[in-house]
């Protein structure tokens, strides 16, 4: 492996950046033009403009991107997450094009990629599964009220070809069915191009935990450890943190064991993420979705396990990994992560694009950690998502870490544009979260208290 390009931007191209620099390999940026002074393509060792601002004409084509890479001379691609990372025809492609993917294989891309499909791999490794339904397409709603009463109210229409809370929406009853369906099919058509819906049973008050798993290609699987993404708004993850609180160690051990099956079963490649919903007064769980990616909340797993799963993507891909036991992965302290936003959580957490006048994040410490794609001076743009940073913090207790990241938030400073640094303050502050009382409806729940 001679040269990595990166088909991504932000945090995540820098996070690889860094991870390829350790590992000795320069790098390659690709950048939009609205992205031309941007921090991942300063940090590059080389970069290439691949078109405008809207990412439909340029981090998403994929002709462009492979082009890139034979200009420079670059051997491999790594995808980061979002964009076409999780895109078989895309692996498939940079495959075809005799490059190195980084990732796992298209095939299992494409399988996990269709949630349909998914459920009923995960059902073939034993691995419990929430009732649903059979994909409705576009245009084609018929027996939807007999497929939602059989899954039962409440229900989530659901995008099959979606991901990373994109392209779902809550139905409390039959008469807004079908209102909601064809919202979620317009949805995921513009999202994913792909309008496929299907139907799932809600867990009201569920606890969203996952488990990060790492596949070897053969057959050998490991995991490390759980995340606990329940602090979420619109589906979409903002607080993770690892260990779960509260969890029973037996749930623990199962969750970890129906994940690791499945990966087995796959004989997956390279970094991947189960994600289970978990009823949050009986603690059964069920299979959501599989990330055939590295998620946003890797750190997380890295600050409680010493692992660089970037690197390991990477050492993987290129055929140096040493297969690691499950027996050699440890787990220590607490890890808990933010994820800072560019929004207004007083307006729906609407996004707050704009320059950034002022950007100084906290310093870094053996227990606090900051990734960031942004700088002093740049701008937020209305192009892509509005994340400028995640703050990571690591303590002996759950409580340590907390406050530790607190005190971090507190001396993140930013001017210019609006984020969620005062709201993510108060949520780790909350009586209800320092006890550990988390679930997916958790911000909804004490949107008052929460509303400063």
């Amino acid at each position: 492996m001679r040269k990595v390009l990166i088909a991504n931007r932000g945090e995540i191209a820098c996070r690889i950046i860094r991870s390829c620099r350790a590992l000795g390999i320069p790098t390659v940026a690709v950048y939009s033009e609205a992205d031309k002074d941007s921090v991942h393509v300063a940090s590059a060792d080389e970069a290439i403009e691949i078109g405008p601002a809207a990412a439909k004409q340029s981090y998403l084509v994929e002709e462009r991107i492979i082009e890139a890479a034979k200009a420079s001379a670059a051997d491999a691609i790594h995808p980061g997450y979002g964009f076409l990372a999780e895109n078989f025809r895309f692996a498939e492609a940079v495959e075809q094009a005799g490059l190195i993917w980084i990732g796992p294989r298209p095939p299992t891309i494409e399988d996990m990629g269709d949630k349909e499909r998914a459920r009923d791999i995960a059902r073939a490794a034993g691995v419990p599964v929430l009732p649903g339904s059979p994909r409705f397409p576009v245009g084609d709603l018929a027996g939807i009220e007999e497929a939602a009463e059989e899954v039962g109210y409440p229900l989530l229409a659901k995008a099959s070809g979606g991901g990373g809370g994109i392209g779902m929406k809550l139905v409390e009853g039959a008469e807004t069915l079908r209102e909601m369906v064809e919202k979620t099919q317009a949805l995921a058509e513009r999202s994913f191009g792909d309008g496929t819906v299907y139907l799932e049973r809600f867990v009201p008050r569920a606890r969203h935990i996952e488990i990060q798993v790492f596949g070897f290609g053969d057959g050998h699987a490991i995991h490390l450890y759980e995340r606990d993404c329940s602090i979420q708004r619109r589906f979409q993850k903002v607080i993770e943190e690892s260990p779960a609180p509260g969890l029973p160690d037996v749930v623990r051990q199962k969750m970890a064991t129906a994940a690791v099956s499945l990966t087995h079963h796959e004989r997956y490649r390279g970094a991947g993420t189960i994600e289970f919903v978990v009823d949050s007064e009986t603690f059964e769980f069920y299979f959501l979705e599989m990330n055939t990616r590295i998620q946003v909340e890797h750190p997380v797993t890295e600050m409680n396990t010493g692992l660089d799963l970037v690197a390991m993507q990477i050492q993987l891909a290129r055929g140096d990994l040493a297969p690691i036991e499950q027996r050699e992965i440890s787990h220590r302290g607490y890890a808990i992560e933010c994820r800072v936003y560019a929004e207004n959580p007083a307006v729906k957490f609407v996004p707050s694009p704009g320059p950034l006048e002022i950007f100084r994040p906290p310093p870094e410490s053996d227990g606090v950690r900051v990734d960031t794609g942004v700088r002093e001076g740049g701008q937020i743009t209305i192009h892509y998502d509005p994340m400028i940073a995640k703050v990571i913090a690591h303590g002996s207790t759950r409580d340590e870490a907390a406050d530790k990241l607190s005190r971090a938030l507190a001396d993140f400073e930013v001017e210019g544009v609006k984020t969620n640094i005062p709201f993510l303050i108060r949520v780790l502050g909350h009586d209800a979260f320092r006890a550990g009382n988390i679930h997916t409806q958790f911000i909804d729940q004490y949107s008052k208290d929460l509303a400063g």
